[in-house]
């Protein structure tokens, strides 16, 4: 089953903080994602684009634009998670 995102709050420093409909709650770097994925690299290069995510009509997928995507999935599995009072 895919996880399904709740909330998310794009931080400081290319930090996501994302809500799960399960209750989980991660902290997921983009900083190693913009280091290794070219399509990536507006995030840095484009003035508070990062700031701008959205987060599709399935509830599975943050995006910024039509090239940079990030799968609600990979978020759930490689996230640091933390309480709900982080």
């Amino acid at each position: 089953m895919i996880p399904r995102i709740k909330k998310f709050t794009p931080l400081k420093d290319f930090i996501l903080k994302v809500a799960f409909d399960d209750g989980k709650i991660v902290l997921y770097d983009v900083k190693d994602d913009v280091k290794n994925i070219p399509s990536y690299a507006p995030l840095t290069e484009t003035y508070r684009l990062f700031e701008h995510a959205r987060l599709d009509s399935s509830r599975t997928v943050i995006f910024w634009n039509k090239e940079i995507d990030l799968p609600s999935d990979a978020i759930y599995k490689r996230g640091k998670e933390i309480s709900e009072n982080s």
